[in-house]
Order: C-alpha cells, then structure tokens, then sequence
C-alpha cells in the first residue's frame, strides 16, 4: 500500500514537470550554479532589490560622495577639503549632516535673533524699543523667563534625539536610526514637504544654502558684537 501511494505521487509530480526539466535535474545543482543563474538574471535586466529603503527616495549609494546625500551646489559642488568624510561610513555621514542641518536651523533664527532683539520691543525691557548690542541682552532677561524659555528647548532636544537616535545600551552610541533622514523629524504643520524625492532633495538643499550662510552670519554678528 505504501509503495503504491509513493509511486502515485512520484507520478504526480512528474506530470506537472517539463520536459526540459526532467532532462537537466539528472545533473546536481551546485552553489555557484545558483550563483550564475542569479548573475544571469541580473545582466538580463532583472533588477535586484535595493539593500536599504528608500528614505524620502534617497538611497545611500557609496559611489557619490555623502552617498548621494543633497547638498552639493555650485559653483564648488561637493566641497570638502579638509577630507571629513572621506572613507567614512554611512552612519558617521548621517550624524555630520543632522549636526549640519540642525545647527544650520538655530543660526537661521539667531540670525533673526540678533536683527530683531536689537530694533523692535523685547520682553527684557518691558516691550520698548531698546536699542543694544544682543550680546548684553541675556544677562539681563529675568530668570522667571529665561527658565521656561530653555526648558522648552530641552524638553524639543528630547523629542528629536528619540525620533533620530538609537537608544544608549540599543546600539553603538551617537548612532543615527536607520531608517532616519537627517533632520526629518517629522514637523511640517503647513504641509511644505514635498512628496517627490527630486522636490525633496531640492528643498533640502535650499535649507541647507540658507543654514550655512546663516552661520557664517550670525557667527560675523557675533563676533562684530
């Protein structure tokens, strides 16, 4: 009985076998067999898998320097002569540019800071118009507002480093999440971000033009100050 059940579904599978098949499965099917049929698909134009996701259709590719991160605008292109990132890996990339665009966001509204604090009412001098140097207006804002004021800003530095950053004891220390983009976190009330990844990049590069020439700004404020 159990011979004829075997021989039933030997020919089962036989009849739903092809020819061709039958003829080539007498040979064994070794590794690098495997290895060449992949290889073969691959040139015949059958695309493999990207390693790693889409994040706002950026994909790191190790060819482009930054891995293709945007950024790199004319007329120096991608411009990094000191060598920072060079042979760096991906996750040490991802953290230079969330520093990057990051501080980049604070000197864009220091520099507004600085323009606004020094010619319009302020709330250290009791909303007058009081015309000083921004440097010397912190020491004089009353601590029952400067508090509130930095603990706001701590209370948004948590908020970011647990959307962006890999828990300490989760994972090697000041690791970005994979699948994080620098400086997303996620805040677009207006609805500005755009939904293309071409749109997107351009718009990041914009973001970042606007923060490296705000740095330079404030810190030439700063220092003139």
């Amino acid at each position: 009985m159990k011979l004829a059940i075997l021989s039933a579904s030997v020919g089962i599978a036989v009849a739903f076998t092809s020819p061709t098949n039958l003829a080539t499965s007498s040979t064994p099917l070794f590794m690098s067999e495997v290895n060449d049929a992949v290889l073969s698909d691959t040139e015949g134009g059958v695309d493999a898998p990207p390693a790693v996701a889409p994040i706002n259709g950026w994909v790191p590719d190790k060819s482009l320097p930054c891995y293709g991160l945007p950024g790199a605008i004319s007329p120096l292109g991608f411009f990094d002569p000191i060598g920072f990132t060079k042979d760096m890996e991906l996750s040490g990339v991802k953290r230079f540019r969330e520093a990057e665009i990051m501080h980049g966001r604070v000197a864009m509204m220091a520099t507004l800071g600085y323009i606004i604090g020094e010619s319009t009412p302020t709330i250290a001098y009791g909303m007058d118009t009081h015309h000083t140097i921004a440097n010397n207006q912190i020491p004089d804002i009353p601590g029952t507002v400067i508090f509130p004021f930095f603990l706001v800003i701590n209370i948004c530095e948590a908020v970011r480093a647990n959307i962006g950053w890999v828990e300490p004891g989760l994972g090697p220390l000041f690791t970005l999440r994979e699948t994080y983009y620098p400086g997303d976190i996620g805040f677009d009330p207006l609805g500005l971000k755009p939904a293309a990844a071409k749109d997107f990049a351009n718009m990041q590069t914009k973001e970042l033009s606007n923060g490296r020439l705000a740095m330079l700004a404030v810190a030439g404020m700063c220092v003139q100050e």
